[in-house]
């Protein structure tokens, strides 16, 4: 059985392991930790998977905007999701995925982005981001450039670019 939880300071060293088996690279365990000293880093939506009281998976979502001609629109990026190697492909990510827009929902949060695999996010409900007039700040094919409204209609009328926080700059 699988639990899904907002992360706690003592789950720190096995996300950091987790991200870092998943990625095979720093770079993703740096940005959680860089992530969470933001002031406006939101605790109840850097979850964990959690089963026989080992995080086996986790995934993050951070505020990020997208900037419109008329200014600033709020925005979650997803980024990163980790499950380790020997528990993936057992629905650990999607059960993950499904609990955070879950709770991004119940906070009131309306749009969520990903840069993440086409086969994969589509099935949550994302779609092509260039095809709602948003354009990432960086090169990546637009199959992998995907966006969830969480909110029908959040979208609408919105066209910008995607500006993530300072830790993504890394």
């Amino acid at each position: 059985m699988i639990t899904i939880r907002p992360e706690t300071a003592e789950d720190y060293a096995a996300i950091r392991e987790v991200t870092l088996l998943a990625f095979g690279q720093e770079k993703e365990a740096r940005l959680v930790e860089d992530l969470r000293h933001l002031s406006d880093f939101i605790p109840e939506l850097s979850l964990v998977a959690v089963r026989a009281e080992h995080v086996i998976g986790h995934i993050l979502f951070s505020p990020m905007v997208i900037e419109t001609e008329k200014g600033e629109v709020p925005a979650l990026s997803l980024a990163p999701m980790s499950v380790r190697p020997e528990c993936q492909n057992e629905g650990v990510g999607s059960q993950l995925v499904r609990e955070g827009l879950k709770r991004c929902r119940s906070l009131g949060h309306e749009v969520v982005v990903v840069v993440g695999h086409p086969d994969y996010y589509p099935r949550f409900g994302f779609s092509s981001a260039r095809a709602k007039r948003l354009e990432a700040p960086f090169e990546v094919p637009d199959e992998a450039f995907l966006v969830l409204e969480l909110t029908p209609g959040a979208l609408a009328g919105i066209a910008g670019v995607i500006k993530y926080p300072p830790p993504y700059n890394i």
